[in-house]
């Protein structure tokens, strides 16, 4: 079986991830493409976008969160992902079970004895009316009926786990400050979630492994699972082992593969890239370091956005005041720190509609 080694998997990697390339797509395919952007922190989807499609412009992505053709919801790892409206309903029952289980972890003390059906036929009603709501005001509105549980506990339940919801614009539109108002994911899209699968067959998380994959791969079942937080996929890929392809990274774990997907020479020239808090392509891996090596491997955890150079983490980056801070990981060459410079100048100006290109970059570590 053929061994891909780090540098391997980190250009076909970058490849996936639109990251070699500025990619000549509509936004709407490259989040399609991607399966979705980390979305928690409500701008740093236009920073992704921005390294990955050539001459984006956040206008587009703002007509497609109006347009509802792109919706910010709760999904992988209970987290809020920005996605095709596809993709949410498709995928939504998919990962029902999981987003219950990892909202019990954070408040199972306080919601024991709550039959959880109960709660989210309770919750469904009051949302029937499709006003938009924040967290405390669908919290508030339940606690007559669950007057214990902390109303932040009821809130998360509900929102996060128990009952499809969408987070409304202006909320993650390009430098809007707005609060959380959610509405009901089918109200909204004017669609129903597709149900699961009647005969108990998984065509959804088999749809998943291939997404995954094509945008992802070269990886193990164990980065699938990082990647969406979902357990039962490991079956899913069993069942269309026979259309993929497989390989060994070098610590020996099987890869798998989808036959014909981008897997560049490992000597392919890698360009700077400024990557958001969360990327996925940090994030999409329980094995990161085909990006970040180990003794940073806290950095995508904690938010911190990374400059990638030659394929890897070699600095975070900030902006103040207008000006892209860069702080180096490790001592840069001489060409390094001249193409970082202009691909930071390049993002302070498009961070500042022209108004600024300034970037400093601090001495790097000793």
């Amino acid at each position: 079986m053929t061994v891909l080694d780090t540098r391997a998997l980190n250009r076909a990697t970058l490849a996936r991830q639109l990251l070699l390339d500025h990619a000549d797509v509509p936004v709407l395919d490259a989040v399609a493409h991607l399966c979705g952007l980390q979305a928690q922190e409500p701008q740093e989807p236009f920073a992704g976008l921005w390294s990955r499609v050539r001459a984006f412009d956040p206008a587009e992505l703002d007509d497609l969160l109006t347009g509802r053709s792109v919706v910010r919801t709760h999904l992988m790892r209970r987290t809020v992902h920005l996605l095709t409206a596809d993709d949410a309903l498709a995928w939504r029952a998919r990962h029902d079970t999981m987003l219950r289980q990892r909202a019990l972890g954070n408040h199972r003390r306080e919601l024991g004895g709550i039959d959880l059906d109960e709660l989210a036929t309770a919750a469904r009603a009051v949302m029937a009316d499709d006003e938009p709501r924040s967290m405390t005001e669908l919290a508030r509105a339940l606690a007559e009926r669950w007057p214990a549980p902390a109303p932040r506990a009821l809130g998360e339940m509900v929102i996060a786990a128990l009952v499809p919801m969408a987070q409304l614009p202006p909320r993650g539109l390009w430098r809007a400050k707005a609060g959380v108002r959610n509405v009901l994911l089918s109200s909204w899209l004017g669609r129903e979630i597709d149900p699961p699968s009647p005969d108990g067959s998984d065509p959804v998380g088999q749809a998943l492994v291939r997404r995954y994959l094509a945008a992802f791969g070269p990886a193990a079942v164990a980065d699938l699972r990082a990647w969406c937080g979902l357990a039962g996929l490991p079956a899913a890929a069993a069942a269309i082992r026979e259309e993929l392809v497989t390989f060994r990274d070098e610590h020996g774990r099987e890869l798998l593969d989808l036959p014909g997907a981008p897997r560049p020479d490992p000597g392919t020239p890698a360009p700077v890239r400024f990557l958001p808090a969360f990327d996925n392509a940090i994030l999409g891996y329980h094995d990161r370091s085909r990006i970040i090596d180990d003794a940073h491997r806290g950095l995508s955890v904690t938010g911190a956005r990374v400059v990638l150079v030659d394929g890897r983490a070699a600095a975070t980056w900030t902006v103040d005041a207008g000006t892209v801070i860069v702080a180096p990981l490790r001592g840069l060459t001489r060409a390094e720190h001249t193409a970082v410079t202009e691909e930071g100048q390049s993002l302070a100006s498009f961070l500042s509609d022209n108004d600024s290109d300034r970037v400093r970059i601090a001495a790097p570590p000793r």
